[in-house]
């Protein structure tokens, strides 16, 4: 049987990854996190195990790792974010951090001898999106962008150590993971979600918060779980490196109405918030929705993690102007045999729904 660790399990890829994989007979899932993973399944134990480890203690992950027995694969969805978000990632030591954890567990691993497969989470920062215009579309055949990036420190060893080991590889891009993870670093689901339950709770008008209007791209979690376990096994995903979306494009204020119908809100005219502000100066009418609807007793800040002062970035908030356009080409994972796809308005409906269903959010009125 093929045993995967799957780090990071509590985030939005990997919780993701361990329910795609919950009923496939010929996986046993090991779960690695600080936090124990929201799953939508129910795991089994003769197949699941949960481990709270964390990566940036070298000891504790070599002692975990040895209580293991044999691991096949590894999908390394972990990631550290520093508080405020956007600074930390042109920061040296943040990307020491990143690149600390991810060794800490492959070293053990590779060193037991039975791995057969490593899968590695990036995203479109690797074609220097944060910083700059990038090719449209950006392909993965491009010479790698010229500045300091954890993602290259974590793929150069990855690759160094697999060709010293003998197992395989793949690097997945996704763009802007859509997925139902709570105080993760970058989930914008909570973030509309709270974002609405504050405005219809304060009487205020369900309004796009953002700034200048522009097209992109989003990919659902479920779906780059379904890629990285493709990929864990296919002979065609071995050595590559593939980007990844849901396979359409979407503008926030043409999406914003299908979000309101969801949360059963009508939307309101633009009004430009700052969610990183706004949120927190609520986080007292967020404890009356919450004592109001009988939610789960979370706090806000349980709630959002960080992602807050990501959504003003994916609304655009700081740019009067338009910004310059983000989109991958998929092509050459669907030519590897990878071709599934999410309609983006449905992705965001379907997380949600699973946030209401989780007691999260409140149900929506109609």
């Amino acid at each position: 049987m093929r045993r995967m660790v799957v780090a990071g399990a509590s985030g939005v890829v990997g919780s993701a990854l361990v329910d795609v994989l919950a009923g496939e007979e010929d996986w046993s899932l090991v779960a690695l996190s600080r936090r124990e993973p929201e799953l939508e399944v129910t795991p089994d134990p003769a197949w699941y195990q949960h481990l709270a480890v964390d990566l940036q203690d070298k000891d504790q992950v070599a002692r975990a790792v040895g209580s293991l027995g044999p691991v096949t694969h590894l999908a390394y969805a972990a990631l550290y974010e520093k508080p405020g978000l956007v600074d930390g990632w042109t920061a040296a030591d943040q990307m020491a951090v990143n690149d600390e954890m991810f060794r800490n567990l492959l070293a053990p691993l590779a060193a037991a001898g039975a791995l057969e497969h490593v899968t590695l989470l990036q995203g479109t920062k690797a074609y220097g999106a944060h910083l700059h215009p990038i090719p449209v579309p950006a392909r993965e055949r491009a010479p790698r962008d010229d500045h300091a990036n954890f993602y290259f420190l974590q793929e150069d060893h990855l690759k160094a150590t697999a060709a010293r080991a003998g197992f395989a590889w793949t690097v997945l891009r996704p763009q802007l993971i859509v997925g139902g993870a709570l105080g993760a670093a970058m989930n914008l689901v909570p973030v509309i979600g709270a974002y609405g339950a504050i405005c219809r709770e304060a009487g205020l008008p369900f309004a796009f918060p953002g700034g200048a209007s522009y097209v992109w791209e989003a990919v659902d979690a479920r779906l780059v779980a379904e890629a990285a376990a493709w990929a864990a096994t296919a002979p065609a995903a071995a050595g590559e490196i593939f980007n990844l979306t849901n396979g359409d494009v979407f503008e926030w204020r043409d999406l914003w109405p299908a979000l309101a119908d969801a949360l059963g809100l009508a939307p309101g005219p633009d009004h430009r918030r700052e969610m990183a502000t706004f949120l927190p100066s609520h986080a007292e009418t967020w404890r009356h929705v919450v004592e109001r609807h009988g939610l789960r007793r979370l706090s806000l800040a349980d709630v959002l993690g960080e992602s807050h002062h990501y959504a003003d970035l994916c609304f655009n908030l700081g740019d009067l102007d338009e910004v310059f356009p983000r989109f991958l080409s998929t092509i050459k994972i669907r030519q590897a045999g990878f071709a599934s796809c999410r309609d983006t308005e449905d992705t965001m409906r379907h997380w949600l729904d699973v946030l209401v269903r989780r007691s999260i959010l409140p149900a929506p009125t109609r």
